[in-house]
């Protein structure tokens, strides 16, 4: 069983950056596929940006294409989400997911076996 921890999220102002980090405690990490989701309140959970378990392979959803940068370190065990130009409708809990690479360019949440448990980013304006 793969856990997740994520770190990273914040407070920052319309236009800013952060950087999400999400260690995995397993040593296989990589031949996970990995993704990031997002839940804003009163809102379903949102496919953000997943990575393909080699990092040759990266899809986007649209509200965050070219704005965001899924990325990975099998060295370390983590997965990343740097996120520049910063919007108050980016304000969620981000969560980071794996699931095993059976499962094929996985998009949405129920593909994903594996979750961290969130980190809060709000964008204020």
């Amino acid at each position: 069983q793969v856990q997740l921890v994520e770190s990273g999220g914040g407070l920052v102002q319309a236009g800013g950056s952060l950087r999400l980090s999400c260690e995995a405690s397993e040593r296989t990490f990589s031949t996970y596929q990995m993704g990031w989701f997002r839940q804003a309140p009163g809102k379903e959970r949102e496919f953000v940006a997943r990575i393909r378990w080699s990092g040759d392979s990266a899809y986007y959803a649209v509200a965050v294409k070219g704005r965001f940068t899924i990325s990975r370190d099998d060295a370390k065990n983590t997965l990343y989400l740097q996120m520049y130009s910063l919007k108050p409708e980016d304000t969620a809990v981000y969560f980071c997911a794996a699931t095993p690479v059976s499962y094929y360019l996985p998009t949405t949440s129920s593909e994903y076996l594996y979750w961290g448990q969130g980190t809060q980013v709000t964008v204020s304006s």
